[in-house]
């Protein structure tokens, strides 16, 4: 018989607890103003704390009502306060509130609210205003609706703590991206914010200071501008400086060092400077350590990651502080079955948030290792490196992948490691399935670390050949983008250097002429230079020349023709005429030139060129055209004497350049 109620129980506690929730929604329809509000007093400690309450309430209707309330003038401040405390309240429960809220158009009539004289309904405002920001279903662009929503905003930080700390929250949550950055910087935001680093309140100078790390993030402009700053005779380095001691709450530490990190990347400080490599550089070491929250680890590694990215001091520097390469190791172990954490909420968060832990590592292990072999070795020999690396490439979240590949190409830069680690773990098979369906960030710098696989001194060159690579690369030739297109091509150039003859014709069936003469026409220059490069590496070792010459030599002359005469810088042109000298190294392919007077005369031009390259290579081309001992060579010999050639190189032979002298 339980089982027949049940069903029917709940309905009827449903309709209890809304019945319950409606007597808060009836109460706001009352005609005595008092009773009205009392009734949103009720219903304000009514919310406190409770979700399903809040959701009542919002399934109710009471939204709109509060909403109405709050931008009557008839209303009393006292109840447009109450009201604005009691959306906020409801604000804070689920993400599904927060949307109920937005659909209702609560942010204009919150901002409407700002505009009055008076000042707890303007904190109430914000402090409602704020919730609804921080919420990720929220959109950033809201604010900046209307241009003098910011101003305005700007104007109130004087007024109170409380509108200092909400509205630098505001700002820190809606400012993503270099367009928000500009309208916060061009309304004064560095000015009107600085001092309040020094305010006597910590959530005022916290939320200051989270604000400076998101507008000087990637922005030369901001950073620039703060390096010159002072507050109290300070200059804001040495505010940021003293916020990242050791005594200092560990959330201050992290965001001065985001700060200074910011600063350091835009060239505002330099790489040397103490400030970065005494201060921020181990703070942020520091907060990769076992005993730091998962978040907190987290941060710490991305920030550090991100400041020594591209200078290999601070990279040498970071991989000798704390015993840094071993300490991220444990990124990979945490939280294990043995964990200390006692608190139950935390540790099930941490299961959570571990991938977060593990990309952190491999994104900090790719900027350890960007250039130092040294480090690459270290870092490769920690427990389990690569096997870590190969589980990372398949795992479902799609910033570890990312992350773990990023590692494998930084790690991959090692002519020692390509030869040992990466075959020992057969690491291209999982980089092969990366690249067969792959969002095109992971492909760009997948599809880099494979060109790195398939330099000619690497193991992983012939199963990658034998895996279908040309085919996979020949299709990224013709990708939008243009990463993508570059390094198809470049993977290619290096899979054509010192090949067989089979690898040749695989590449030049698999790409085409036509998508040849695309890639060779294509703006970007360096498309262009590894097309050519690719070019000269499968014209190479006579047997392999002649007989791409006798199946392509038609287009692949055309090309040539074709960028000879174009508007190319020397690199370009250069590489064009190498091309030429080793057609001229053919047995039989040297005739394709000989009968083309229209490259003779201009491989002629390019020898009396004023560029000492061009010049060059252009010799290199009659060199091998003239050569003694093979076949023809006296007939060759008279029809460039017919064409003056020999006169140039009299001319040559006196030329204060001791190359073009020699040669």
């Amino acid at each position: 018989m339980a089982c027949v109620l049940e069903a029917p129980l709940r309905m009827s506690v449903l309709s209890e607890v809304t019945a319950s929730s409606r007597h808060y929604v009836d109460r706001l329809f009352d005609l005595d103003p008092q009773k009205v509000l009392q009734g949103v007093i009720d219903m304000k400690n009514a919310v406190i704390g409770n979700n399903k309450q809040k959701a009542n309430l919002i399934v109710l209707g009471a939204v709109p009502r509060l909403l109405y309330l709050l931008q009557q003038e008839t209303s009393s401040t006292e109840l447009r306060t109450e009201c604005a405390v009691v959306l906020g309240s409801l604000a804070m429960g689920t993400e599904n509130n927060v949307k109920s809220l937005l659909d209702c158009h609560i942010i204009p009539a919150l901002l409407q609210g700002l505009l009055s004289p008076d000042l707890k309904f303007i904190e109430a405002c914000l402090r409602c205003l704020r919730t609804i920001f921080i919420s990720p279903v929220t959109p950033e662009d809201l604010l900046y609706t209307d241009g003098t929503v910011i101003s305005h905003l700007m104007a109130l930080l004087s007024r109170s703590r409380y509108t200092q700390e909400y509205i630098c929250q505001i700002f820190s949550h809606c400012c993503k991206g270099p367009d928000h950055q500009t309208i916060l910087f061009n309304h004064g935001a560095v000015q009107n914010i600085a001092h309040l680093l020094v305010s006597t309140s910590y959530k005022v100078r916290m939320q200051a200071l989270k604000c400076f790390s998101v507008l000087a993030f990637e922005n030369p402009q901001v950073s620039m501008t703060l390096i010159n700053v002072s507050v109290d005779g300070e200059l804001l380095p040495q505010i940021f400086v003293k916020m990242l001691q050791r005594d200092k709450p560990i959330e201050m530490q992290l965001t001065s060092a985001k700060c200074l990190t910011s600063m350091c990347r835009a060239g505002a400080i330099r790489t040397d400077d103490p400030c970065i490599v005494l201060k921020t550089l181990p703070c942020l070491v520091r907060m990769c350590s076992k005993d730091r929250l998962l978040e907190e680890r987290v941060e710490g590694a991305e920030t550090l990651a991100y400041l020594i990215e591209t200078d290999v001091e601070l990279q040498r520097m970071a991989s000798i502080t704390d015993h840094l390469i071993v300490m991220l190791a444990d990124y990979f172990k945490y939280p294990s079955s043995v964990s200390a954490i006692t608190d139950i909420k935390r540790l099930d968060h941490d299961l959570k948030h571990a991938h977060e832990l593990r990309q952190a590592a491999f994104k900090l292990y790719a900027s350890l290792g960007a250039n130092d072999e040294d480090i690459r070795k270290k870092i490769i020999e920690t427990e389990n490196m690569m096997d870590r690396i190969v589980n990372g490439l398949s795992e479902s979240s799609i910033k570890v992948r990312l992350a773990a590949v990023r590692c494998l190409h930084s790690l991959s830069r090692s002519v020692q490691q390509l030869r040992t680690s990466f075959q020992d773990h057969a690491v291209w098979k999982p980089l092969m399935k990366v690249l067969q369906n792959a969002p095109n960030e992971i492909l760009v710098v997948a599809s880099s670390t494979l060109c790195n696989l398939l330099l000619e001194f690497s193991p992983s060159k012939e199963p990658i050949l034998e895996s279908g690579a040309i085919e996979l690369l020949c299709s990224l030739t013709q990708s939008e983008n243009l990463a993508l297109r570059v390094n198809g091509i470049w993977a290619l150039m290096n899979m054509a250097f010192q090949a067989e003859q089979k690898i040749k014709s695989d590449i030049l069936r698999g790409l085409s002429t036509e998508q040849l003469f695309q890639l060779l026409s294509d703006s970007d220059v360096n498309v262009l230079m590894k097309t050519l490069g690719l070019l000269r590496n499968l014209l190479s070792t006579r047997p392999h020349i002649d007989h791409i010459m006798s199946t392509h030599g038609k287009q692949i002359m055309q090309a040539v023709t074709l960028i000879l005469e174009g508007e190319h810088n020397i690199e370009v042109k250069e590489q064009t005429l190498c091309i030429l000298a080793n057609i001229a190294d053919g047995t039989t392919a040297k005739e394709l030139i000989m009968t083309n007077d229209d490259i003779l005369q201009k491989i002629k031009y390019y020898m009396s060129h004023s560029n000492a390259k061009l010049q060059l290579a252009a010799m290199f081309c009659i060199s091998n055209l003239i050569w003694n001992e093979e076949e023809g060579s006296q007939e060759r010999q008279d029809k460039l004497r017919d064409m003056g050639i020999v006169d140039i190189l009299h001319k040559l032979s006196q030329s204060s350049d001791p190359n073009l002298c020699d040669k």
